[in-house]
């Protein structure tokens, strides 16, 4: 075998082990990305849903402006609006608000709403103990409803964080497999 050859050879091999490894990243960056905001506390990962396992003292010397955002995926045509674009609050209160669902299609949809909190030192202290973020939301063409939300900000936050935002930004994850007229949607109160 003559140099170049060799060294063909031997670029190739190079080249096939560097996609192998690139590959082999690609499918460890999620688990990577995850331990990665576990440790750091980035990416304003909510942890803390579900029903509450312990007390709070309520801390009424101090307030807490909890702002709402909304966003649809670009590929999302429904309408979502907070009910209140701010809230005050105490830390240790429970607090309940809502937000706005429509459906301006003239089709059955069902949508998923993914949660966001800023700043991200925040999303330790924030619990959503009841949100319409943990369940899948049908909406029937032209409906329209209030989506509840329960949260309390845990009394232990910060003293220099004085300002949460809590955003959602809903996805479209209609079944594209089953029959429009198929997806059940649950009664709920017109409010929009």
């Amino acid at each position: 075998m003559n140099q170049l050859q060799q060294r063909n050879r031997s670029l190739l091999i190079k080249l096939l082990a560097g996609t192998v490894l690139m590959f082999g990243f690609g499918f460890l960056l999620v688990p990577l990305y995850d331990v990665f905001c576990d440790v750091t506390g980035l990416n304003g990962k909510l942890q803390n849903t579900g029903a509450l396992t312990q007390e709070y003292k309520v801390d009424s010397k101090r307030q807490i402006r909890v702002q709402f955002l909304a966003v649809n995926n670009e590929s999302m045509p429904w309408r979502l609006r907070p009910e209140q674009a701010e809230i005050s609050v105490h830390p240790g209160q429970m607090t309940q608000t809502a937000f706005l669902a429509f459906n301006p299609t003239e089709r059955n949809m069902v949508a998923q709403a993914i949660p966001s909190v800023a700043p991200s030192e925040a999303a330790p202290y924030l619990h959503k103990v009841n949100c319409f973020c943990f369940e899948q939301q049908p909406l029937a063409a032209g409906e329209k409803r209030a989506m509840p939300l329960v949260f309390m900000v845990d009394d232990q936050l910060p003293g220099y964080i004085s300002t949460i935002t809590l955003s959602y930004t809903l996805f479209d994850i209609t079944p594209e497999s089953s029959p429009v007229s198929g997806i059940a949607v649950a009664p709920a109160r017109s409010v929009l």
